[in-house]
């Protein structure tokens, strides 16, 4: 019997033989006078942003000052984007958001219920079940 392979192209993913950080320009927008932008502006002050562009070269940084509640953005290599606003968060709180979106995949946020069916790429290697796979004479009967 000759076994014949299956041809079937392999998918690349992220982890796997080498990875790619998902997150690739974060944005801090801060405002100049606003009192709400003091946590912003003291987290820019303090040095620890040039700490985060030395630790991570791979993500771009863009400090943009306009009027308005301070906003950090960021873009994902997925295409998608996040923002979230730090109005009147301190150095710390700011921080964490900051690693927030760094660790962030960029996918969109999504409620699966308990019993949910698992989600892979990969198909099933048994394949789909059902009674009537089985030999007639071997189903249970009632």
């Amino acid at each position: 019997m000759v076994v014949k392979a299956l041809r079937q192209i392999s998918v690349g993913q992220n982890g796997v033989g080498a990875f790619i950080f998902p997150c690739k320009k974060i944005t801090l927008q801060y405002c100049n006078w606003g009192g709400s932008s003091q946590g912003l502006r003291d987290f820019l002050t303090s040095k620890r942003l040039a700490k985060w562009a030395e630790k991570y070269p791979q993500i771009q940084f863009e400090v943009v000052a306009k009027a308005g509640h301070p906003v950090l953005k960021a873009e994902y290599i997925n295409g998608l984007n996040k923002a979230i606003c730090v109005r009147n968060l301190n150095v710390d709180h700011v921080e964490l958001k900051l690693k927030l979106l760094r660790e962030s995949s960029g996918a969109q946020l999504r409620h699966y219920p308990k019993n949910a069916n698992v989600l892979s790429l990969n198909q099933s290697v048994r394949g789909v079940w059902s009674p009537l796979h089985v030999d007639p004479a071997l189903r249970h009967r009632v």
